[in-house]
């Protein structure tokens, strides 16, 4: 009966493992880093605090998949995971959202300058080559920051001001990272009304149900 609880409490712990973390990296998922950016709003209102969410897209990782395989890139993946989570704090998150994206939740931050702080540590660190299976092979990042609550105090505000963010780093070619600012949510509202006139929607009725 004892090794039936136990062989029952390793299958439920197993469970809990596949529904919360990244098969491949062992890092949090998209379920389990939602939880914990709730946990960070709740703390930093309860507190005062702010902390910061970095949007992190993998630049070059394409190409290499392609070329090398997938193994090779499941290997850069693990590699990437484990070089974020050395810049950063047991207290901090870094979660893996999609195939090369990821996301860093830095909780309770004394000042804003130690999320630019940590955001060129993980720059440089990925920029270092990944030395696997006989292979050297060099990719760089792209970072968006957002600062709650002075880049967005709700979390749908805070999430697309990180991932825009990231999207203008991107635009400054590989290896950069971007704070949010205001400019970019003004450049993206005039982007959003030049498309709605060239699709004859002025209103934004069709961008509405997008």
């Amino acid at each position: 009966i004892a090794t039936d609880i136990t062989e029952q409490k390793d299958v439920e712990e197993y469970m809990r493992r596949m529904a919360q973390y990244d098969a491949l990296t062992g890092l949090p998922n998209r379920a389990l880093f939602a939880d914990r950016l709730q946990q960070a709003f709740s703390a930093a209102k309860r507190g005062h605090e702010h902390f910061a969410l970095m949007y992190i897209d993998l630049d070059k990782f394409k190409p290499i998949n392609d070329t090398f395989g997938h193994a090779v890139g499941d290997l850069l993946l693990n590699e990437a995971a484990q070089r974020m989570q050395n810049c950063v704090r047991q207290s901090d998150t870094v979660a893996r959202i999609g195939g090369d994206e990821f996301v860093v939740l830095l909780a309770s931050l004394k000042t804003d300058q130690d999320a630019q702080e940590v955001a060129e540590k993980i720059r440089h660190s990925l920029n270092q080559p990944f030395k696997l299976s006989g292979h050297s092979l060099n990719i760089s990042s792209s970072i968006g920051v957002a600062i709650y609550p002075v880049h967005g105090d709700i979390e749908k505000e805070l999430i697309k001001n990180a991932d825009l963010a990231m999207y203008h780093a991107k635009e400054f070619g590989s290896g950069a990272y971007q704070f949010f600012t205001e400019a970019m949510g003004m450049r993206r509202s005039a982007r959003v009304d030049v498309e709605q006139a060239l699709r004859g929607d002025p209103a934004g009725i069709y961008a509405q149900m997008d």
